[in-house]
């Protein structure tokens, strides 16, 4: 027989309630785990018999023994026949946890180079294709499958890609990932398993390229980057086997490869069957011509195409893909096979469905008009609060270099700017080596055209500043970045 409302036992400050969804011994169950953890009930504590405890209750005496077996099989009660359950004298107490927080810092206006706008993610359309997907598929395509990925989705994905990208896309050499970081991560082990012991990066280059490369246990050689891309004289001189290139919009320069270097490039591959990695993160978002084209169409057999959701959809989705040579196909399936068996398929099936009906055209429609006229705000804002900066690049991408005078102190500009409740990146984060001109990242594409001009006039503030209070000698050397990426 059990009480009407929420009974409490004084020793055990355990809770139990009939109208609660919980069966009673699972009641009792947490109430007694959650006391053992916090350390209120100690090892070696003895605990009531199972006769006291449920009369304490008001319960039966049977869901106070099941309560107490299953803790005991669970090994936080010591029970024999006969006598007192008790505390194992093997736990120990918990240290109570404060609450989870992010790493990531917050800002009211965050400039972060490689965001989407994050409200115009289509949820309506997306929870269409993820009912779809589910509808539609047979079981078998939820249980353990092609460690490359979804077939329907790899088949989609190769004729979307040789549509926009003009890529040779074969679904056969096509490897969804979680993204480029995972796919990167996969071909740096890979190259380090086979004696290959560096990897040419660009500098200035995307900090995290070279984190993946060095935890892989590589080299990164900096080759230098001016206005028409990467310098391939001096990749020639670098005895590299390998390149990570981001061609179609370098970053964080912005600007392109020229069609020069590009066949230099290819040249540069296939003279000693060296290996060209692409990174294509924001290369649709061209606003004054159609984007060029991806690398890898030009040799397929040479370049490793990486590509994700991150800039056309949203990072959170944590889709990619990989267009992998023939002769590197096996070695990065087998690769992606033992790190987890292939990507979660979900997402896989909806993103099928989503490009098969035609929305990521049209959303990558939507979001290129949206995109180019938070570029032309946030060029006007510059030029009417930091005449200063120089924008830099293509118009192109999610984010614009704005390069600044010498005598600016980088570091203590992201300071000040920071804590006028303002993020962004600087140019040096993306440096191989100290030194160079002063600059600043800032990614429009998660604000809205008001917060643009808004932060870009808190910048202007804090440049006053900083230039009002001149860096030391050792401020200036440090030039580390206010938040994470």
């Amino acid at each position: 027989m059990t009480s009407e409302g929420p009974v409490f036992g004084p020793e055990l400050l355990v809770e139990i309630d009939p109208q609660r969804e919980l069966s009673l011994h699972e009641q009792l169950e947490r109430s007694l785990r959650e006391n053992i953890r916090s350390g209120r009930l100690r090892a070696g504590m003895r605990l009531p018999s199972t006769r006291a405890l449920a009369a304490e209750l008001g319960i039966s005496r049977g869901v106070v023994t099941e309560a107490y077996g299953q803790l005991g099989a669970e090994g936080y009660l010591e029970t024999r026949q006969g006598a007192a359950a008790q505390v194992a004298k093997a736990v120990r107490a918990t240290v109570a946890h404060a609450p989870a927080r992010s790493l990531l810092p917050t800002f009211a206006y965050h400039f972060h180079p490689g965001l989407p706008d994050l409200a115009g993610f289509p949820r309506d359309r997306w929870l269409r294709s993820l009912r779809s997907a589910w509808r539609e598929s047979p079981l078998a395509a939820v249980g353990y499958g092609d460690p490359r990925g979804v077939p329907q989705l790899r088949e989609q994905l190769a004729d979307y890609l040789g549509r926009v990208r003009g890529a040779a896309a074969e679904p056969e050499n096509m490897l969804m990932c979680t993204g480029f970081m995972q796919g990167f991560s996969l071909l740096c082990r890979w190259l380090q398993s086979h004696g290959i012991e560096a990897i040419a990066v660009e500098d200035p280059g995307w900090h995290v390229h070279r984190l993946i490369a060095e935890q892989a246990g590589l080299r990164t050689i900096p080759v230098p980057v001016d206005a028409d891309g990467l310098c391939v004289e001096a990749l020639h001189e670098s005895g590299a086997a390998a390149v990570l290139v981001t061609p179609a919009h370098q970053f964080p320069t912005g600007c392109v490869l020229s069609r020069e270097r590009r066949t230099a490039l290819i040249e540069w591959a296939e003279s000693g069957e060296r290996l060209i990695v692409e990174d294509d993160f924001d290369a649709e978002y061209r606003y004054d011509r159609v984007a060029v084209g991806a690398l890898q169409g030009l040799a397929p057999e040479r370049v490793l195409y990486i590509g994700s959701a991150s800039k056309r959809l949203a990072p959170g989705m944590r889709l990619g893909w990989m267009l992998m040579p023939s002769w590197l196909a096996w070695d990065l399936i087998t690769a992606k096979a033992i790190e987890d068996g292939g990507s979660e398929v979900v997402g896989q099936l909806a993103l099928c469905d989503f490009i098969a009906r035609g929305e990521l055209d049209r959303h990558m429609r939507r979001m290129r008009l949206r995109y180019q006229q938070r570029r032309e705000s946030l060029l006007a804002a510059l030029a009417r609060w930091l005449p200063q900066g120089r924008p830099s690049g293509t118009a192109a991408g999610l984010f614009e270099l704005v390069e600044l005078p010498e005598e600016v102190s980088e570091s203590g500009l992201l300071a000040s700017a920071a804590a006028r409740g303002v993020g962004m990146e600087g140019l040096a984060w993306h440096r191989c080596s100290t030194g160079g001109a002063p600059g600043v990242l800032l990614g429009f594409g998660n604000l809205s055209e008001p917060a643009i001009e808004q932060g870009v006039r808190l910048i202007a503030e804090a440049l006053e500043e900083t230039l009002r209070t001149p860096a030391t000698p050792a401020e200036q050397a440090e030039l580390v970045p206010a938040q994470l990426a």
